[in-house]
């Protein structure tokens, strides 16, 4: 089992205990950004999908479920919806329109091909898209009821992966996160596999960043170790970083799942929210709470996380498609007018 580690936490070992669980640790400071590690590449082949060649079997189509998101490919944030992206409509493989002639990467087919379990999962969930918590999940505890809640956590679980309670009041502890992501990460490019921009670059080809896309394996869990007031936020982080992902983080959401009634509902964490917090809450029952990172595909975009050169080179933008859209608009009416009038010239009152 690998696990990703913040720095600071050090809990002390429960006696009779191994540590198996803690092999292989990823310790990531929340204090400063760490270099990358080994990507999910070193030391393994590419993916198998990754050629020179275009990416084989994808049906472009203009993406129409929500109006931004990030390009697959190159990286960028896409601005405007169908008007400016395709989205295969098997992988969900998203670029821009003139990143299309640079793909590599083949198609990974439907959600759920050749997979009945997940095609059954698929079909279960529900995503409430409400980032307000349950009426559970906003209960506060003083002191001792953290200290108690801590030790029945404890006393049910059936590994090592228990909660330690800091002299700070602070806990530390560890949370479970299965990667479901439908859309291939980006990795920085390398030699070990085919460039991006192999053959003759055109003028576009040139202005593309150097990365690489892959497919994360289905399945994918990592745990990770982390303080009773870890974000969510530095959760997503702290998994990019552990597979040198180079795609932004707002690309991506931390997702509380729960099974209630042969239903699997979904709820987005806002970035401020605790998991740690919300796994004591919960307990160590996966049926009542179990987390899961998935893309960002859903609700509107949180304006606040962008800095504010972003912001502006956004408003330039829209402020370009808006008097693009004015422009194709009166030339539209104008030549209606101007055809009605042609009409009218050509026949005489009475």
């Amino acid at each position: 089992m690998e696990l990703i580690e913040l720095r600071e936490l050090q809990p002390e070992p429960r006696p009779g205990r191994g540590r198996l669980e803690r092999t292989n640790a990823l310790r990531i400071s929340p204090a400063r950004r760490p270099g990358p590690g080994p990507g999910p590449g070193a030391g393994a082949h590419p993916d198998p999908r990754l050629t020179a060649a275009p990416g084989a079997g994808h049906r472009f189509e203009p993406r129409r479920r929500g109006l931004h998101t990030w390009c697959d490919l190159c990286g960028d944030f896409v601005w405007g919806g169908g008007r400016k992206s395709l989205q295969c409509r098997h992988c969900s493989f998203t670029c821009h329109y003139r990143c299309r002639a640079l793909v590599r990467l083949d198609c990974s087919g439907p959600p759920g091909a050749g997979d009945e379990d997940d095609g059954t999962e698929q079909a279960l969930e529900k995503d409430t898209n409400v980032d307000e918590p349950g009426e559970w999940e906003k209960a506060e505890l003083d002191q001792a009821q953290v200290e108690q809640r801590i030790k029945e956590y404890n006393s049910q679980i059936n590994s090592n992966l228990f909660m330690s309670l800091n002299k700070d009041g602070s806990y530390t502890g560890f949370i479970k996160v299965q990667l479901k992501l439908v859309r291939p990460v980006s990795v920085p490019a390398t030699k070990r596999v085919p460039s991006l921009q192999a053959g003759r670059p055109g003028p576009r080809a040139q202005g593309v960043k150097r990365r690489t896309s892959f497919y994360l394996p289905k399945g994918t869990v990592k745990h990770l170790h982390i303080l009773s007031h870890t974000r969510a936020s530095e959760v997503i982080d702290a998994l990019l970083r552990k597979f040198t992902v180079v795609d932004n983080p707002r690309k991506f959401a931390l997702f509380e799942r729960s099974e209630k009634d042969e239903q699997v509902y979904l709820r987005k964490l806002a970035d401020e929210e605790q998991p740690l917090r919300l796994r004591l809450l919960a307990g160590p029952s996966e049926k009542v709470l179990s987390f899961v990172l998935k893309e960002n595909e859903t609700g509107e975009v949180n304006w606040d996380a962008f800095t504010l050169p972003e912001l502006h080179n956004f408003l330039r933008i829209l402020q370009r498609e808006e008097e693009e859209h004015v422009r194709q608009l009166r030339h539209r009416y104008a030549r209606c007018r101007q055809k009605m009038q042609e009409v009218l010239a050509t026949h005489t009152p009475g």
